[in-house]
């Protein structure tokens, strides 16, 4: 089966180290990568640009665009890999849901932040808009300073209130299958016990993950919840963390909160977000 990955790049070193986290992680699975690049103005700052000038960023990104490909074919020289380039005049939003549509992606690879992205602001304006917005596909967001190691251990905290599908497992499943990871799911015992509801969804979510080794962790409560991820993640030298992104999760709380210092979420290895 050849895998589908989409790419965005603004070619910064940042997009940069993505992609080739993205060719490593996948050197031994048939896939297209597609490299993406937006060349949308704001309307409000249209009326500056002449259409000279319009048709030229146009050129330099197609140029950018085709300068990359070539690059990564040639030091990437891999029989597995092919590549395709979409350039979009959509913002970047519009533009990763229409390739996911009309590509059918599998996954989207993309960095924390772009060229001009400050260091204390999480993640980046685009990946948290990208994250926000983006349902029909899971998106793997890269650590600017990441190297790839190969993916062994798969963190998946939850808190069981909610049920997980089967389709929502996939991205999961998608990287846990490359390597032959351990998935090791957390739980921060914030109750005595658990209620009918979370002991559903945990007998679902061992059923749908039946086939891969898996470890289930209760920890106590001991500190606040991105501490104690950080902890889990240290202790059992977790490769990425996954998390479904749906209404009042973790992920949505901290996608509102712009500094990582006022929330400890100092997360240096890849983080997969799932839509709901």
């Amino acid at each position: 089966m050849k895998r589908k990955i989409l790419l965005p790049t603004d070619f910064s070193d940042n997009a940069w180290n993505a992609i080739v986290y993205a060719l490593k992680l996948f050197k031994h699975e048939h896939c297209t990568f597609y490299f993406l690049n937006s060349t949308f103005v704001q309307i409000s700052t249209l009326s500056q640009f002449s259409n000279k000038i319009l048709k030229s960023i146009e050129q330099d990104a197609l140029k950018g665009l085709m300068e990359l490909e070539k690059l990564v074919e040639t030091t990437d020289a891999n029989s597995n890999h092919d590549f395709q380039i979409i350039l979009s005049r959509d913002n970047l939003i519009d533009a990763v849901k229409k390739a996911v549509k009309e590509e059918e992606i599998d996954l989207v690879v993309m960095g924390t932040k772009g060229a001009s992205g400050a260091k204390e602001v999480f993640f980046g304006s685009n990946t948290i808009h990208l994250v926000k917005n983006l349902k029909q596909c899971p998106v793997l967001i890269i650590p600017e300073t990441c190297e790839f190691t190969r993916p062994l251990q798969i963190g998946f905290p939850t808190d069981y209130n909610r049920f997980y599908s089967n389709k929502e497992l996939k991205g999961i499943k998608l990287l846990a299958d490359l390597y032959d990871a351990r998935i090791r799911i957390m739980h921060i015992n914030e109750e005595e016990k658990l209620t009918d509801i979370q002991e559903y969804n945990l007998t679902k979510l061992k059923y749908y993950l039946n086939s891969y080794t898996c470890e289930f962790h209760w920890l106590p409560k001991y500190d606040d919840k991105t501490t104690e991820i950080n902890d889990f993640i240290k202790e059992y030298d977790i490769s990425i963390l996954a998390m479904v992104n749906y209404a009042h999760s973790f992920i949505e709380r901290i996608t509102h909160e712009p500094v990582i210092k006022k929330l400890g979420f100092h997360i240096r290895i890849p983080f997969l977000v799932i839509p709901e």
